[in-house]
């Protein structure tokens, strides 16, 4: 059976691209699409997916914030944070939420690896990638 994944992101075209990207995927499977954070709150709620991409900037609810509410009912589900607005997160503290890894969307090739990684087991925030390690955000 195959892992699920529940991609939130408001742009269709990165939405439409992720599933691209997993749809030849022997093992992982996009289960469900969201367009903004209140409702990847509500449909990972439903769904309980193995793993959930989330992007920073969404209307209604931001990525950091659908986290955090995820995070309440589903602790240790493996949460990416897929976002083109790195300079933003140098305020906060991802070490404490639920987000297990953040990719840069120019880094989008990478994104099956992680998904991967995290699925196999990896628990701790454990990986920055790309330009996340010039903000000085290096866990």
């Amino acid at each position: 059976m195959k892992k699920r994944i529940l991609v939130a992101d408001d742009n269709p075209l990165i939405r439409k691209m992720l599933c691209k990207i997993f749809s030849d995927h022997k093992a992982l499977e996009i289960c469900d699409e969201a367009v903004n954070g209140q409702e990847a709150v509500e449909k990972a709620e439903r769904l309980r997916p193995d793993l959930i991409i989330l992007d920073l900037a969404m209307p209604v609810l931001d990525g950091l914030r659908a986290a955090e509410a995820i995070c309440k009912f589903m602790p240790d589900v493996p949460i990416i944070l897929f976002t083109l607005h790195a300079q933003t997160l140098k305020d906060f503290d991802l070490k404490n939420s639920s987000i297990r890894r953040v990719v840069p969307k120019t880094e989008m090739i990478s994104l099956v690896e992680h998904a991967e990684d995290l699925i196999r087991g990896a628990k701790l925030f454990s990986k920055i990638v790309g330009p996340f390690k010039a903000l000085g955000l290096d866990i």
